[in-house]
C-alpha cells in the first residue's frame, strides 16, 4: 500500500474537466453520435438525431468544448463539430480509475498536456 500513489494533480483535473463535461446524458448521447459518425457534423445533423431543440444542443456542443474540436472549415454557414482525437486517446474509462489501471500518458497537444 506504501507504494500506491494517487494520479497526479494535472492529470485528475483534466480528467474531472473532462467527467464533468460529461455529466448530463443529452451530452454522452451527442459524444456518442460524434464518435460513432465517423465525420464532422452540423448542429442541424445532431438535433435531427437527438430529440431536444437547436439552441440545447447549441448549449450542450458549448459545454462539451474540452471534448469536442472544429474539424473543418465551417460548411457554408454551418460549423462542424467532431470528437478531439487527442481526448479520445487519452481519455480513460471510469473502471480504469477505479480499479487503480495506469493512466494514459498525455501528450503537450492534448487538453491539460
Amino acid at each position: 500500500m506504501n507504494d500506491v500513489r494517487p494520479l497526479d494533480r494535472q492529470t485528475a483535473d483534466t480528467y474531472a474537466a473532462w467527467f464533468k463535461a460529461l455529466a448530463d446524458g443529452t451530452r454522452v448521447q451527442i459524444v456518442s453520435l460524434l464518435a460513432r459518425a465517423g465525420q464532422p457534423l452540423t448542429v442541424r445533423e445532431i438535433v435531427a438525431a437527438v430529440p431536444v431543440g437547436q439552441s440545447t444542443v447549441s448549449e450542450h456542443l458549448r459545454q462539451l468544448a474540452a471534448v469536442l474540436g472544429q474539424h473543418e472549415p465551417d460548411r457554408g454557414t454551418s460549423r462542424l463539430y467532431r470528437i478531439n482525437d487527442a481526448c479520445v486517446t487519452c481519455f480513460p474509462t471510469a473502471a480504469d480509475l477505479v480499479m487503480g489501471k495506469p493512466s494514459p500518458v498525455l501528450s503537450a497537444d492534448a487538453p491539460g498536456g
